[in-house]
């Protein structure tokens, strides 16, 4: 297989991802799940109290949250727009912006994030970006990511109190760490010794063969073609970091404004809904609940994301409160900016159609 060929593998594993049917049956699951979630969650904690409660809320402290939001999407299109500007020059910031956007939507209807990755490729190279230019931006900022949220778990434990938690948040953040770092290490990995990866890759697709013989011929060239796009990846990520050094350290800072711009949303919910919690507990509870659901089997984290919220800020919240919080801690975190990313996608896929019946 040549690399040209393995590039155009790649391309097609990221368009069976952005399609119409996977982005239909994820958004179902992702609102289904959500919907009963949430509707336990009020059920659960006396309903009629909860509706009264919602006369309290102070309407100066959503209008903040607002402001918070478009700096969250102005800050994960800037983590992007440093790299791409240089390895572009002509494609704008909206370009970026639209990009953040269809990730975040379409990692809120695919498992663990599965969709985010291919939606911000798919805008990146409609407008203009090379294939590989966008996987790799994509991929060095997953490596940030990987970095900064483990880190951020550690520190999070290290603060927050667990006399009061349940048994559950223990096991998410177990299943969190576990797949972070296995990630982790596969990037590191990937990115220092390209050929090991290579190697390994080979041994079990050679052993996946000796179990299904009849797609041996599948799993060696499945091998091949992830041999040849790590290698490839791996050295355009290695160009591009080695050309704009500072370009990583300033990524890690935006990862880093970002995420706690997001921490800090749940302490202005809190505050709008009279809740007066201490910031760092507020801070460590969302790292937990964010490191906990970011590889979840479920679309957009959706059930586990709203279990971990009411087992950690039912310590501190009234009951009555606890759904107008979760309510409004997904909707500022996922599902508004899911809205803006769906109609992206949505008319990404309109053109696609009249490109392919014009």
């Amino acid at each position: 297989m040549t690399e040209q060929e393995a590039i155009t593998a790649d391309k097609q594993e990221v368009n069976k991802v952005f399609n119409k049917n996977v982005i239909i049956k994820g958004a179902l699951w992702f609102a289904l799940i959500t919907v009963i979630t949430i509707a336990g969650i009020f059920f659960y904690n006396n309903t009629g109290d909860t509706l009264k409660a919602l006369q309290h809320i102070s309407y100066k402290y959503i209008a903040i949250c607002f402001v918070m939001l478009f700096v969250d999407l102005q800050l994960g299109s800037w983590r992007n727009h440093i790299y791409i500007r240089k390895l572009a020059p002509g494609v704008s910031h909206w370009v970026s912006f639209r990009a953040n956007v269809a990730n975040m939507f379409m990692g809120a209807v695919t498992p663990a994030h599965g969709g985010a990755g291919p939606a911000q490729i798919f805008v990146y190279t409609s407008n203009g970006v090379k294939f590989i230019d966008a996987f790799a931006v994509s991929l060095i900022n997953m490596g940030a990511t990987l970095i900064f949220m483990p880190l951020a778990g550690f520190v999070a434990i290290m603060l927050m109190d667990t006399s009061s938690v349940s048994s559950f948040v223990p096991q998410m953040l177990k299943f969190g760490f576990t797949f972070f770092l296995l990630f982790l290490m596969a990037f590191i990995l990937a990115f220092w010794k390209p050929l090991w990866v290579g190697a390994i890759i080979k041994k079990i697709a050679n052993g996946l063969s000796a179990i299904f013989p009849k797609r041996k011929e599948k799993l060696s060239k499945w091998a091949e073609s992830s041999f040849i796009s790590i290698s490839k990846y791996q050295q355009t990520c290695s160009v591009i970091i080695r050309q704009h050094p500072f370009l990583f350290p300033l990524s890690l800072v935006i990862t880093t404004l970002l995420y706690l711009n997001k921490y800090c949303l749940q302490w202005v919910i809190l505050m709008g809904l009279g809740v007066n919690a201490n910031l760092v507990q507020v801070i460590a509870f969302q790292v937990i609940i964010q490191f906990g659901i970011y590889f979840a089997p479920s679309p957009g984290g959706s059930g586990f994301a709203e279990v971990l919220i009411s087992k950690l800020f039912g310590t501190i919240i009234p009951a009555t409160l606890l759904p107008i919080f979760t309510l409004l801690q997904r909707s500022f975190l996922l599902f508004f900016p899911a809205m803006v990313g769906a109609y992206v996608v949505i008319s990404l896929l309109r053109k696609q159609t009249f490109k392919k019946t014009g």
